[in-house]
């Protein structure tokens, strides 16, 4: 059966699976990505992982993988195929494209084609095409994770922008002179409405340094009013960054996911809520969960493997 790797290397771990052309997944497997012993021993371990799932479709299927689609968090040049810069794994420039081509090489010659994404707006194009945003041709995808980013969609394809920052609403100032955020700026989204951020808020309100996010979520759902105070600070930082993406780009839904979306109506219900109680002439957005939860990443991976081998085709 024809196929491609699909990889989604996160800061601590590497999901991955062999997809079909039709998305769905053929097989799948995960590993850690070795980042305690330093940037080379995770650049071997994403190569060596990918070789081992070639090895794989050729024993399930008698075939190697047609191309590779790889998702990297941090900075990327997706028409060079370099991993400028990430923070968490710690590389500077890495053309990793090149690397996996080169690793990858077919039954010929020729290194296997290789696409790169970046892992939210990976994400995103997963979750518009075979998730939550089926038949929606304007979403606006948001991962609540550590921090937010974002990736907006547009008739089944993801909208990057001029310099490859388009959807970084994590970086939207919501709160002008709030809390200092990593880019520079003040009061930026992710800085109150991450998953991260209300760990920070929840530990610091009830004295526990160990305190998380889905804890406050579940003292929220038990009534505790410091728990409520915490969560509806990031609620309504969340419906004020939506309505501001609201007015810019008017997507017709606006797909949340990352950790935070996991306390499911607790979330929602007060969310959706906050959102329509600030919207004026705007026509309201459906807000959804996502779908495809903690694979989003590596399916659209492998969607834009298939995208690039239909390039290809048409070139």
């Amino acid at each position: 059966m024809k196929h491609v790797i699909a990889l989604d290397v996160g800061g601590t771990g590497m999901k991955a699976a062999l997809l079909a052309q039709d998305g769905s997944v053929l097989f799948e497997a995960r590993r850690p990505t070795g980042r305690e012993h330093g940037t080379d021993a995770v650049v071997t371990a994403i190569l060596d992982f990918a070789a081992d799932l070639a090895d794989e479709g050729r024993s399930r299927f008698g075939c190697p993988p047609l191309a590779a689609g790889v998702a990297v968090p941090g900075t990327i040049d997706e028409r060079n195929g370099i991993a400028v810069f990430s923070a968490n794994l710690g590389w500077r420039d890495l053309p990793i494209r090149g690397l996996l081509g080169e690793r990858l090489r077919g039954d010929g010659t020729d290194p296997i084609p290789v696409a790169l994404g970046h892992d939210v707006r990976s994400g995103g194009l997963a979750e518009g095409r075979i998730g939550a945003g089926q038949g929606v041709s304007r979403f606006l995808f948001i991962a609540l994770g550590t921090g937010i980013a974002g990736a907006i969609g547009i008739d089944g394809r993801i909208e990057a922008g001029a310099h490859g920052y388009g959807g970084e609403i994590g970086h939207v100032v919501v709160r002008p002179g709030g809390p200092p955020c990593g880019c520079g700026a003040r009061g930026c989204l992710e800085t109150l409405a991450s998953a991260s951020a209300v760990s920070r808020a929840w530990a610091a309100a009830i004295g526990d340094p160990a305190a998380d996010a889905a804890a406050c979520a579940e003292a929220v759902e038990a009534g505790d009013e410091r728990a409520l105070a915490v969560w509806h600070g990031a609620v309504d930082a969340l419906a004020d960054g939506i309505v501001l993406a609201q007015s810019l780009l008017d997507p017709s839904t606006v797909i949340v996911g990352g950790g935070l979306a996991e306390a499911g109506d607790t979330l929602f219900t007060p969310l959706r809520a906050a959102v329509s109680e600030r919207l004026t002439f705007q026509m309201p957005p459906k807000v959804v969960p996502a779908m495809l939860k903690d694979t989003a990443a590596s399916l659209g991976a492998g969607l834009l493997a298939w995208d690039l081998l239909s390039k290809e085709v048409t070139a």
